[in-house]
C-alpha cells in the first residue's frame, strides 16, 4: 500500500475522462485507510474518496490525493423470525448491483427496484440512490463511517443520515468529513409475503413483455428493471456517461397547473406539497435530445434515447460537459421557469 504519483483517472470514472491525480492509492481495510489518511500528502490535501466513479464529472486534474475504496464483504449478520427480516452488511467497496444480486440469491427482497444502478455500496447513501419507486432509505438500517479528521469509526442511524431526494448529510453539513466503510440494510424474507413494488413506471409493461403474468417475484422485478435500464441508458463501457445527470425538479401544484395549460403533454408525479416533473422531458422539449457538440461528428452531447444523460463520445473534456450542462440549465429555466440541479458531483 503506497501512494502512486501522476495517475490517470480515466479507468476510474464512467465518463472516461483522462484527468490526472497527483497521488493515488487503493485501500482494502480500515487500517490501510487510516494509514493513508495519516500520510503527509493526504494531510496536505485536497482529498478525494473514489468509489465506482459513476456519479462524478472531473473538469480538471486533481492536485491532491485520490483514495479508491475497495472495502469488500457481503454477509447476513442477523435474522428476525418475528418480522421475517434479515440484516445484510456490505463493505463500501462492493458494487451496488453486486449487493442486489447477493440479496436475491439469499431470497431477500427490498432492493430489487434498484437493480443495475452503477457505483459502489459506499456511494449509495451519500445521495440516497433511488429508481422505479424505491429509494435506499426504504431498507436502510445504519452505516459505518470513518472520520477523516480523527480516524475514529462512527455508526450513523437512518435519522442521522438526513436522507432526502438524492440528498444526505454527507452531501451537506458533513461533506468531505467521513469515509463510508460499510452499510447495513434490513431486507425481507420470502415468507413475509411482502408484495413486490411493480406498479411504478414501465415495470408492469416490461413484465408482460417478458411473459410474467402472475404475481412477480423480487427476481422478476429485478429482471424487468435491468431490461428497462439497458434499453434506455447507455453502457459506460461503450459510451462515457454518468447516468442521470440532473435531478427531477419539484414544482408547486399551481406552477404545474400553469405549465400543464401551456404544455398538455407535461408529465407530473404528486409528492407531498409539490409535483415532481421529469427533467428528461423538459430537456427534450428544450431541443437537446440527441445533440452532439465538438469537432468532427461530435465529442460530447446528450444521449439520443434519454435526454437526462450527458455523454462523452470520445475526446471530450470535463469542462466541455460542464458547459453543456450549464447551457441546458439556462434553456430549461428560460422556457419553463424551472431550475435544474445536477445529480452528478462536479469537481
Amino acid at each position: 500500500m503506497q501512494l502512486e504519483e501522476n495517475v490517470s483517472l480515466r479507468p476510474y470514472n464512467t465518463f472516461g475522462l483522462d484527468v490526472q491525480a497527483r497521488y493515488f492509492a487503493r485501500f482494502t481495510s480500515v487500517a490501510e485507510l487510516r494509514q493513508l489518511l495519516a500520510s503527509p500528502e493526504a494531510q496536505a490535501g485536497p482529498l478525494l474518496i473514489l468509489g465506482g466513479g459513476s456519479n462524478l464529472l472531473l473538469t480538471q486534474n486533481f492536485g491532491g490525493v485520490v483514495l479508491k475504496n475497495e472495502l469488500k464483504g457481503l454477509e447476513i449478520i442477523s435474522e428476525d423470525a418475528d418480522t421475517h427480516t434479515a440484516l445484510l452488511r456490505a463493505g463500501a467497496g462492493e458494487s451496488w448491483h453486486g449487493l442486489v444480486e447477493f440479496a436475491l440469491d439469499q431470497a431477500l427482497s427490498g432492493v430489487e427496484n434498484l437493480s443495475l444502478i452503477p457505483g459502489t455500496v459506499g456511494a449509495a447513501p451519500l445521495q440516497n440512490i433511488g429508481a422505479y419507486g424505491a429509494e435506499l432509505q426504504d431498507t436502510f438500517e445504519r452505516l459505518e463511517a470513518l472520520a477523516i479528521g480523527t480516524g475514529e469509526l462512527r455508526v450513523f442511524s437512518k435519522e442521522e443520515c438526513g436522507f432526502g431526494y438524492r440528498e444526505s448529510v454527507f452531501k451537506g453539513p458533513l461533506k468531505n468529513q467521513y469515509v463510508v466503510t460499510a452499510v447495513v440494510l434490513r431486507l425481507h424474507r420470502a415468507e413475509a409475503q411482502r408484495p413486490t413494488n411493480s406498479s411504478y413506471g414501465a415495470i408492469q409493461e416490461t413484465l408482460a413483455e417478458l411473459g410474467i403474468e402472475a404475481e412477480p417475484t423480487p427476481r422478476d422485478v429485478s429482471q424487468a428493471v435491468v431490461h428497462i435500464r439497458r434499453s434506455k441508458l447507455p453502457d459506460p463501457a461503450e459510451i462515457g456517461n454518468a447516468g442521470s445527470f440532473f435531478k427531477n425538479p419539484e414544482v408547486s401544484p399551481a406552477k404545474f397547473d400553469e405549465l400543464k395549460s401551456r404544455y398538455p403533454g407535461l408529465p407530473g408525479y404528486p409528492v407531498p406539497g409539490a409535483v415532481k416533473v421529469p427533467a428528461g422531458w423538459l430537456i427534450e422539449q428544450a431541443g437537446f435530445k440527441g445533440l452532439r457538440r465538438g469537432t468532427g461528428t461530435g465529442t460530447h452531447g446528450v444521449h439520443d434515447r434519454q435526454a437526462l444523460v450527458l455523454v462523452n463520445h470520445g475526446g471530450a473534456t470535463g469542462q466541455e460537459l460542464r458547459e453543456l450542462a450549464e447551457e441546458i440549465i439556462r434553456a430549461v429555466r428560460t422556457q419553463f421557469g424551472i431550475e435544474l440541479h445536477p445529480e452528478v458531483n462536479i469537481l
